[in-house]
């Protein structure tokens, strides 16, 4: 059923959104697994986060199917896979209710709000992290039932792996708490002890300090992490969102993802921020009903997995629910991949218990039901899969699920800007139209003023452009924005034919980002040619020869000045058209001298 769902993922190619800085642009990736790479894995804190083994995932993968996407996704997909698989199994096992953790698995399995996770290829991350983390629960679970040091440290180690691939599973001690509660019954004197499972029983404080060295664990990866975020200056909680948005998004957002749980339709790759959008009733309303929500939780404590659900959802989403935000989204479906584990296994133990309670006909249909609502989940992630076909699609599906989107005004404009000019097409106004809306969203938007320069310049107009770009550096704060805006004013001022201005801008770009940035390097290696060609030029203007144009077209066409060579090239055969060097390379350009 997974792979039924989710196979198309196969034919679609790498996002815009993340892909090249994680392995279509990274050379690091590109390098093969060597010693160099592992040890720029270990220590890489790059795109604000630490996560070496998410790192050598991608290498590999990389190394296997290289820039063909396909390897990439069923990667991906084989990971999910394995999650689903690991689900059933670990509550099959500690449970000893089948029924009920296939139903958990399935609509794990094919809950539209997972497709981000599976479908991204950047979001590697996520699937992986949870592959260690459900295999750290399974070695945990084992160590319960016979507690040795071996096994104890077998947790440890999956854990380490599990933070090694991202850092949102630091709450992992808190989940094994509550697993103790609820179904393994380890804590004396709070539960009867588990007769589906059975496991040696110990006292509260006993079974606190048996997580004190997993709890340091994740404090270290929180220290790495924050280092991470720093460096990169991705931490936006002091700068753009005040503490009071920030609790405000948080409330609301819980409540958002719980409808996003029942009713999963209008998911979008980017949720803008709620922070200063949000009428003081609503965050109140929320807030009530999670109060609502868990007071009923602990009135029905009789059922202990209303509390482990509840509590898994609310703890888990604490690292990534923004009160310390990271980034510019209010929330993300990405997000909820592993804390919704905790809603369905509330929702299906209690919907069970509810049935078979109920009357004989209800029972009989409760199985059916159930499946319906598998099916209709499976439909729905498979046309969100769909939404991942294009960078296009995946955008446009953003701007319907909210027209306020400034981000996704930005991306859409970018992509039929690009698809313009990597077609050979005139600009039509369609992305500046895109452009400019999303600066009327939020004024103080850099990537839609760096877009707005880059539809100028595309147009000829380059003083325009130039003055864009310096507007849209005013109001950078990300260093990897910062960082394409200094890299296209390098290119305006080089297309200007200000070439000292033009290194000038590209050696900051360098300074400012990794010194291996393909886009500036090659700006600034170009600006050297840019120089001999234009000596050249001028010397040609005054002694044109034949070999003189075809050496100036050499230089263009190795700084990507096709068209310019092409031009260069037939001047060469106008002066000699027995000059077989020229015409070579007038077909290599894919030109006729003839023509």
């Amino acid at each position: 059923m997974t792979f039924g769902v989710y196979f198309q993922i196969i034919h679609q190619p790498f996002s815009n959104y993340d892909d090249g800085e994680y392995v279509t642009n990274n050379p690091h990736i590109q390098s093969g697994l060597t010693r160099s790479t592992l040890r720029w894995a270990i220590t890489s804190t790059e795109h604000a986060n630490w996560h070496p083994l998410t790192w050598l995932s991608h290498t590999l993968d990389w190394q296997l199917f290289g820039n063909n996407p396909s390897g990439h996704h069923f990667t991906s997909l084989l990971l999910h896979g394995l999650n689903v698989v690991l689900v059933f199994f670990l509550l099959a096992r500690i449970t000893g209710s089948t029924g009920r953790s296939l139903l958990v698995a399935a609509i794990f399995a094919v809950h539209p709000i997972n497709v981000e996770s599976v479908a991204w290829i950047a979001e590697r991350k996520n699937v992986l992290c949870t592959l260690f983390f459900l295999l750290a629960l399974i070695a945990y679970s084992q160590y319960t039932r016979r507690p040795n040091l071996l096994r104890y440290l077998l947790v440890a180690v999956v854990f380490a792996l599990a933070l090694s691939a991202k850092p949102m599973v630091v709450t992992f001690p808190f989940v094994l708490i509550l697993l103790d509660f609820w179904p393994l019954q380890r804590i004396r004197n709070w539960t009867a002890p588990s007769t589906v499972f059975p496991t040696p029983q110990l006292p509260a404080w006993k079974i606190a300090l048996e997580k004190l060295p997993f709890l340091v664990m994740a404090a270290a990866d929180c220290v790495l992490t924050l280092i991470a975020q720093h460096k990169a200056d991705a931490i936006k909680s002091g700068t753009k969102f005040p503490l009071s948005g920030r609790l405000a998004n948080a409330i609301v957002s819980y409540v958002s993802y719980l409808w996003k749980a029942i009713w999963p339709l209008h998911l979008a790759v980017f949720y803008p921020h709620f922070a200063g959008k949000l009428p003081v009733w609503k965050v109140l309303l929320c807030g009530l009903f999670l109060c609502a929500v868990s007071v009923w939780v602990w009135r029905e404590r009789a059922r202990p997995y209303l509390i482990v659900g509840w509590c898994w959802f609310l703890g888990m989403m604490v690292p990534v629910i923004g009160l310390i935000q990271v980034g510019d989204q209010g929330m993300a479906d990405r997000y909820a991949y592993l804390p919704f584990l905790g809603v369905f296994i509330a929702a299906v133990w209690g919907l069970a218990d509810l049935a078979r309670n109920a009357r004989p006909a209800v029972r009989q249909f409760a199985p059916v039901a159930a499946g319906v609502v598998v099916v209709l989940l499976s439909i729905l992630a498979w046309r969100q899969v769909r939404t991942w076909q294009t960078p296009y699609d995946l955008w446009t599906q953003a701007l319907k699920v909210d027209p306020s989107d400034s981000v996704a005004e930005d991306v859409v404009g970018s992509e039929i800007l690009m698809g313009a000019l990597n077609k050979g097409l005139p600009v039509s106004g369609e992305a500046q139209a895109h452009f400019q809306k999303a600066l009327t969203i939020d004024p103080k938007d850099s990537d839609a003023l760096l877009n707005i320069g880059a539809d100028l310049q595309a147009r000829g107009k380059i003083q325009e452009a130039i003055a864009d770009y310096k507007a849209a550096m005013e109001n950078a704060q990300d260093i990897s924005l910062k960082l394409r805006i200094l890299t296209d004013l390098g290119s305006a001022y080089e297309a200007a034919h200000d070439i000292p201005t033009a290194r000038d801008y590209y050696q900051k770009a360098l300074k400012l980002g990794p010194r291996n940035d393909p886009t500036a390097f090659a700006g600034f290696a170009r600006t050297f040619t840019d120089e001999q060609i234009a000596d050249l030029t001028r010397t040609l203007a005054a002694h044109p020869t034949a070999e003189g144009y075809l050496k100036l077209g050499k230089l263009q066409e190795g700084a990507g000045y096709n068209r310019a060579a092409t031009l260069s090239y037939k001047h060469a055969l106008l002066i000699d058209p027995k000059l077989a060097a020229a015409s070579s390379a007038l077909e290599h350009l894919g030109n006729s001298p003839q023509s």
